[in-house]
């Protein structure tokens, strides 16, 4: 971008502006911030909803994994569209285990009408995990209808069945 300045800011001395300083940085290259921030999601999740037995960098394969440790500057192999049944399999359950566990937490929390889940984390308020776990399978490459037939199925079978049918 060009930038105008007036002729009495030429003869200004001092530090360099943050405008110069962000213009000389270099580009990011955004697919590896894109996988960056599927890391981030998976291990928040397994955070949150305390999910003991799913290891994240198992839901990469070595190509992603490798990617993790590179300057987001530089301009990385991802993951390609031929992916390892294995590692989609992984994949497939771990978004389960999110589903399922959001459905489970969303229950629990409207039982124990005392405590709403908004007051205990207020920095969640209107994060809605089931959707977030659709927008991961896109990322993850896992079919967005296993995971919708899933969180519906699980509405189900803890009594929500006004939310199932929507």
């Amino acid at each position: 971008p060009v930038l105008d300045t007036e002729d009495a800011w030429v003869s200004v001395e001092g530090p360099v502006s943050i405008v110069e300083l962000a213009l000389e940085q270099k580009r990011i290259h955004y697919p590896l911030v894109e996988h960056q921030f599927v890391l981030c999601t998976t291990l928040y999740a397994i955070m949150r909803f305390s999910l003991k037995s799913v290891k994240p960098l198992s839901l990469f394969d070595s190509k992603g994994k490798n990617a993790f440790f590179k300057d987001l500057t530089s301009i990385q192999l991802l993951p390609s569209g031929d992916m390892d049944p294995n590692v989609l399999s992984i994949r497939q359950q771990f978004l389960v285990k999110v589903v399922s566990a959001a459905v489970q937490t969303l229950c629990s929390s409207q039982k124990a009408s005392e405590v709403s889940e908004e007051e205990l984390f207020p920095f969640e308020k209107g994060k809605n995990w089931p959707t977030l776990a659709v927008d991961l399978a896109q990322y993850l490459q896992i079919s967005e209808d296993v995971v919708k037939r899933h969180y519906v199925c699980e509405l189900y079978s803890y009594g929500m069945d006004h939310l199932g049918e929507e």
